[in-house]
């Protein structure tokens, strides 16, 4: 299936396109097994969740029941964050990165929808960087039909230490100059992440046109978060430049390795939009 830049929709003017939640959805529907886990996976900013919920919205239309979970709810706490800050390196107080999610939550949580047992679903509040109360989060009885996993790193994989030894940017360079953080992240990757992984049945991936879009589309993120709240103050751009650089060795490993491992690839533009796939 083919999508020309002609398609002028984007996640943050009315979603995806109609054609392309609905080949997401019989994607999802195709997979046998009796609740499949359908993951959307890409970038900061690139639409996984904008996705996710279109599909998730088309489903509930067509009399299912449909579960949606974000890796960006699997955040560590805070408090659970600035031990590791403190015991292992201080970077790891930042949200994001492999090694900040609460792997075994997640695998718990998934197995709980495929196995057809009540559960909650976790949420994280992005302006407070902690995770939200227990009244906050979601409650599923039952069995449900297709869960929709969606998340930045999605089957991410590490890299070979060697490629680790050079700072990719002056976070590396300024703040973790011996690669102490940067090879934790990585082990996680390799020890922690795959029993996660493992539990996701198709893949698609929303590939960015290259790296250096994230910083704007993140941006418009962020002042979307703020609009919806004006009391809380999130990150200004400066913060921002900062906090991206956390997620850049990662992503740009995803760019190069994610084509030839997801289900479907989904070519966006700088606007987001879907281009030929």
């Amino acid at each position: 299936m083919r999508y020309c830049r002609a398609m002028t929709t984007t996640p943050h003017q009315g979603g995806f396109p109609d054609r392309l939640v609905a080949d997401a959805l019989a994607a999802a529907r195709a997979v046998p097994v009796a609740t499949p886990v359908f993951a959307i996976t890409g970038l900061q900013g690139s639409g996984k969740s904008t996705l996710a919920d279109q599909v998730a919205a088309r489903a509930r239309d067509e009399g299912l029941r449909v579960a949606v979970l974000s890796l960006d709810d699997l955040y560590l706490t805070r408090a659970q964050r600035q031990r590791l800050a403190t015991d292992v390196h201080p970077l790891l107080a930042t949200r994001g990165p492999p090694g900040t999610h609460d792997v075994a939550l997640g695998c718990e949580v998934l197995d709980a929808l495929r196995e057809g047992r009540d559960t909650v679903l976790p949420r994280f509040d992005k302006l407070a960087d902690d995770r939200a109360p227990d009244a906050a989060w979601s409650r599923i009885d039952g069995q449900v039909d297709l869960v929709l996993f969606e998340g930045w790193c999605l089957k991410a994989q590490p890299e070979d230490d060697a490629a680790l030894a050079t700072p990719l940017n002056t976070l590396e360079r300024e703040d973790d100059a011996d690669g102490r953080w940067r090879r934790h992240c990585n082990d996680a990757l390799r020890r922690d992440y795959p029993a996660l992984w493992s539990r996701i049945d198709a893949l698609w991936f929303l590939q960015p046109p290259g790296f250096e879009i994230v910083p704007t589309w993140r941006w418009q993120q962020e002042q979307a978060m703020a609009a919806r709240d004006p009391s809380r103050t999130g990150m200004d751009r400066a913060q921002l430049d900062r906090f991206i650089q956390h997620y850049e060795r990662t992503s740009h490993h995803l760019l190069a390795t994610l084509p030839a491992t997801a289900e479907r690839v989904v070519r966006l533009d700088e606007q987001r939009r879907p281009v030929t796939t």
